[in-house]
């Protein structure tokens, strides 16, 4: 009986496969983490080296689309009060 826990219903629990089984758990949830991270880098690494042998750098992308966007935002306001303009 040293191995095993007696509750009131008579539920007995095992408790060297209750620990072995948390321990499994536990080595599991680390190979796990380990196995996520290493897919996160060689993910990381491939985007930098995609980034890399691109002609623009996004960061120039970027700041062409939004110079591009205020210059059509400005033509579309200019538009509608050139189309919207009162007689006075």
């Amino acid at each position: 009986m040293a191995t095993n826990e007696s509750l009131q219903n008579g539920f007995q629990v095992n408790r060297s496969l209750l620990a072995g089984g948390a321990v499994l758990t536990g080595v599991g949830a680390m190979l796990g983490t380990a196995g996520a991270m290493m897919v996160c880098a060689a993910l990381v690494t491939a985007g930098r080296n995609w980034v890399r042998t691109l002609d623009t750098p996004p960061a120039v992308r970027a700041h062409r689309a939004l110079h591009e966007a205020k210059v059509a935002s400005a033509a579309g306001w200019d538009a509608w009060r050139h189309e919207h303009a009162s007689p006075n």
